[in-house]
């Protein structure tokens, strides 16, 4: 059976809550010849994705999508508790998501595909203010910074922590490295915002971060001294707004988001 089958018939499992089926599904599948590690990277990541993409688009109820995700995490805990673990790299990883938690399921998967790599992490989701990131990351001076983000909302506020960083000049060994969602649906957003380093899904993460240690952002990438965010509800506004006079390469890839996201509040 191929991992779309598998995929679809544990969507109609997920959403309708049928927990026993689920975990049955699964179970086959790891029966018939699939790894933990690709249980989660080729099965439960792409149903995420669909997950999230139908919620998005009020395309899924809210009762469909809480139960589906909440499902959808006990069984990505109960498949990395089972991952071939690979010897320790020497590599330390802190994580965090944007405001939103949106992503957070999807961050999980990643991180513990990162973590089965053999690499230290720690995650600690979403809601946690910039400074206290930005403290922990000064202090601990990891090999890598790993921010996830799926709404266009998160964007000011991660662009604004990297330029944050770039300015104090304290983690100049950190590779920062972004995810999820929202870079996925507008290209040259993550090069825009200064990230080091980007993927779309868990396993090209896991490949870049392994292949590409000493990637930076160079010179004509990074935004220090970009204009600092409006409020919010501004920055809302103004990304849906006809713009006038040369492009801004963030603002544009904000808008494309936000359409992508549905019509501005």
């Amino acid at each position: 059976m191929s991992t779309d089958t598998i995929s679809e018939r544990l969507f109609e499992a997920l959403i309708n809550g049928d927990r026993p089926l689920a975990r049955a599904i699964s179970t086959n599948a790891i029966e018939e010849g699939l790894s933990y590690e690709e249980l989660v990277s080729e099965v439960y990541y792409p149903t995420y994705e669909t997950i999230s993409k139908l919620y998005r688009n009020d395309q899924l109820t809210r009762l469909a999508h809480h139960m589906a995700t909440r499902l959808l995490r006990s069984l990505t805990d109960q498949a990395a508790a089972r991952f071939d673990m690979q010897p320790m790299n020497g590599r330390t990883v802190i994580s965090f998501c944007g405001p939103t938690d949106a992503d957070e399921l999807g961050a999980q998967m990643a991180i513990d595909l990162v973590e089965r790599e053999g690499y230290q992490t720690r995650f600690a989701g979403p809601g946690v203010a910039a400074d206290e990131i930005l403290g922990l990351v000064q202090n601990e001076q990891p090999d890598c910074l790993v921010i996830f983000a799926s709404a266009p909302s998160d964007l000011p506020e991660i662009r604004d922590l990297i330029d944050r960083m770039r300015e104090i000049g304290a983690c100049n060994s950190t590779q920062i490295i972004v995810g999820g969602g929202v870079f996925n649906r507008a290209d040259g957003l993550a090069e825009e915002i200064g990230a080091d380093l980007w993927a779309s899904d868990p396993v090209s993460l896991v490949e870049r971060m392994t292949e590409e240690p000493e990637r930076r952002a160079d010179a004509s990438q990074r935004t220090v001294g970009a204009v600092k965010p409006a409020p919010r509800k501004q920055r809302r506004k103004a990304a849906c707004a006809p713009r006038s006079g040369p492009p801004d390469p963030l603002g544009h890839a904000l808008q494309q988001a936000s359409l992508a996201l549905g019509p501005c509040a």
